[in-house]
């Protein structure tokens, strides 16, 4: 295992969204992630999101069996971090709460990951990324004039929830290794969409954004700043706010729109004319004309056409794992590159190897399996 993180090890309770991404972003990065799944995925469905499962090992474990709690408390030991993803107390219930972990491994850091937190009315109430937008203002934000539009599960779910949850993980680990102390970590989705939305709550009191969708510089109501439908019902989008870049753009286009970037009111006619020449020819069609370093123009790709790209096929943004194309280990590190990312683990893939790392010998582990303590999946 090479990479950055090598020597970092995370174990985590299985789930669905943030957690698996994180592991994924962790384990790329030369992390050993560890994480417990619950014994009904053995064998079972294919998980939806099984590409974030890369980079990660998975042991098959009933945690409401004392045997089962017994193997969690042992593979935290000499863990630099925990994640738990269950709704606020069920892991104290389980018997695998800060305090019961902690007390195998005082510099371990717990973290919590939730959607709504570990206090305050909501916090236990389940819900989804959408969820999350609606309540911190997110979702009131992106979409049409008339209608929300989620974008994805990618704000909540991997910005706001996956991607801080391996900085706060990174964080308290870094301070755990100065201090010899590890410490609990509240990880809420709705307080990283907060996070995110950071420059728009500064943003509204100076005057600089109205609080109503596609009114504004960002929202699609600009004429510089938007998608346009192509001759052939793609799109084309741009992003030419400086004047120097509209101008490139127009000059590109051949027409002759004025920037008008603090006239509001002149947008809709100056995108009405923009969209009429953006409708005259194809996607592919426009590529080459505004193929410039400044004319901040790009064609919308869809999945299957993103990994073709020229400029992201020469950067290798994509691989191949196990034959399924998706995204290489990101960011880039210059000395200390990690390996190609290992194919994602389904549930229980590695129970009995990391049972063996344990000190678990043939025998117990079988006994443990006998009893349906934990399970080894047949591609394992």
């Amino acid at each position: 295992v090479s990479g950055p993180l090598r020597g970092v090890r995370i174990v985590m309770m299985g789930g669905l969204g943030p957690a698996p991404f994180c592991g994924m972003v962790l384990g790329d990065l030369g992390a050993d992630v560890v994480r417990v799944d619950a014994l009904a995925g053995v064998d079972g469905p294919q998980p939806i999101d099984y590409t974030v499962r890369r980079s990660q090992r998975s042991v098959a474990v009933d945690v409401k069996d004392a045997r089962g709690r017994d193997l969690v408390h042992r593979l935290v030991a000499d863990a630099d971090a925990f994640v738990d993803v269950y709704r606020p107390g069920v892991a104290e219930r389980l018997g695998i709460g800060p305090d019961a972990l902690r007390t195998h491994n005082p510099r371990l850091v717990y973290a919590h990951m939730t959607g709504y937190g570990q206090d305050g009315p909501l916090a236990g109430h389940a819900g989804h990324d959408i969820n999350y937008l609606a309540l911190a203002g997110a979702l009131h934000g992106i979409g049409t004039a008339e209608t929300p539009v989620p974008p994805l599960n990618l704000v909540g779910d991997y910005g706001g929830g996956g991607m801080l949850l391996a900085v706060g993980l990174l964080s308290a680990i870094l301070e755990a290794r100065e201090s010899g102390e590890g410490q609990v970590l509240d990880v809420a989705m709705v307080d990283g969409v907060a996070t995110l939305l950071a420059p728009y709550f500064g943003m509204v009191p100076a005057g600089t954004w109205r609080d109503h969708r596609q009114d504004n510089l960002l929202d699609g109501a600009a004429h510089f700043y938007g998608a346009y439908a192509t001759a052939d019902e793609q799109h084309v989008a741009v992003g030419a706010m400086e004047p120097k870049f509209y101008a490139e753009l127009c000059d590109r286009l051949g027409v002759d729109v004025p920037h008008d970037d603090d006239e509001p009111a002149a947008w809709p006619a100056h995108r009405a004319a923009l969209a009429a020449r953006f409708a005259e020819k194809s996607r592919d069609e426009w590529e080459p004309f505004l193929d410039s370093p400044e004319c901040c123009a790009t064609p919308v790709l869809s999945l299957s056409e993103a990994p073709r790209h020229p400029h992201l096929a020469a950067r290798a943004t994509f691989i191949a794992v196990d034959g399924i194309t998706q995204p290489a280990p990101a960011p880039r590190f210059s000395r200390t590159r990690p390996d190609t990312p290992s194919s994602p683990s389904l549930p229980g893939d590695h129970s009995r190897a990391v049972l063996r790392e344990l000190g678990l010998d043939a025998t117990a582990i079988t006994e443990l399996e006998g009893a349906g303590v934990v399970a080894q999946s047949k591609k394992g």
